[in-house]
């Protein structure tokens, strides 16, 4: 039987919260937005000094599929 090669989309989705120090929400939101991330393969992190930001994030995401397709290519 020949299998095949199917792509399958998926989501991968941490949620979580920072909590940050600044004077209004949008300073706080850009903040978030400019100064925070997470990359694949590594961690939580922000270019803000620790006395302004924290942060709880769970460590396995959400995962979420859509659509399958089926490539053209076939494998034995």
């Amino acid at each position: 039987m020949k299998k095949r090669i199917y792509r399958v989309r998926t989501r991968y989705i941490f949620e979580g919260v920072f909590e940050v120090s600044a004077e209004s929400r949008e300073e706080a939101r850009k903040k978030v937005i400019q100064d925070c991330g997470l990359v694949m393969g590594g961690n939580v992190h922000s270019t803000l000094p620790d006395e302004e930001i924290n942060w709880a994030f769970s460590t396995h995401p959400e995962v979420r599929t859509g659509r399958i397709t089926i490539q053209e290519k076939q494998t034995e």
